[in-house]
């Protein structure tokens, strides 16, 4: 049986930052909490589609750079992209066999435990609020995953040239 073609690295970047783009895209006043968390649905995917060269470092860099672009503390994010991607690698084995329903009731959950150790961390270093709509990326995110992994998938086939 032949293997799958490998993702080119390059192609995994660039839709990484991409996705980092877009997470700190500024969003007129009161929009920012419909921002669905780009950058985790990416490195969740990336990390299921190319779990050989895709993960917790991945997560971490990534998370270094939104910290010094948000101006969080340093390894804030870095702490929950590195979760999230080491979470991702967790399941993958089961994840592959699921449904795209299935898949996405699995990212809500992935993606709402990374935003309550988010929020957690936010009220060790900032203001505490006690409001459930920072769980909103993550339901937004779950709705998001069955068109943006199948849009993934198209575009990876077209560029290997078997689509």
């Amino acid at each position: 049986m032949a293997s799958p073609p490998r993702t080119a690295l390059p192609w995994v970047w660039l839709t990484l930052l991409l996705a980092l783009c877009l997470q700190v895209m500024p969003l007129a006043e009161g929009w920012q909490i419909w921002r669905p968390d780009w950058l985790g649905l990416m490195l969740i995917y990336w990390c299921m589609s190319a779990p050989d060269r895709v993960g917790v470092l991945h997560g971490f860099v990534l998370g270094i750079l939104l910290d010094l672009i948000e101006g969080a503390p340093l390894g804030q994010n870095a702490l929950t992209l590195s979760l999230l991607a080491f979470l991702a690698a967790l399941v993958y084995p089961r994840f592959r066999t699921y449904s795209l329903f299935q898949q996405s009731l699995l990212i809500l959950v992935l993606l709402g435990l990374v935003q309550i150790v988010e929020q957690w961390l936010r009220t060790l270093f900032g203001p505490f609020s006690m409001h459930l709509a920072f769980l909103l990326p993550s339901l937004i995110g779950a709705v998001l995953w069955p068109w943006l992994t199948t849009m993934f998938q198209a575009m990876e086939r077209r560029l290997a040239g078997t689509g």
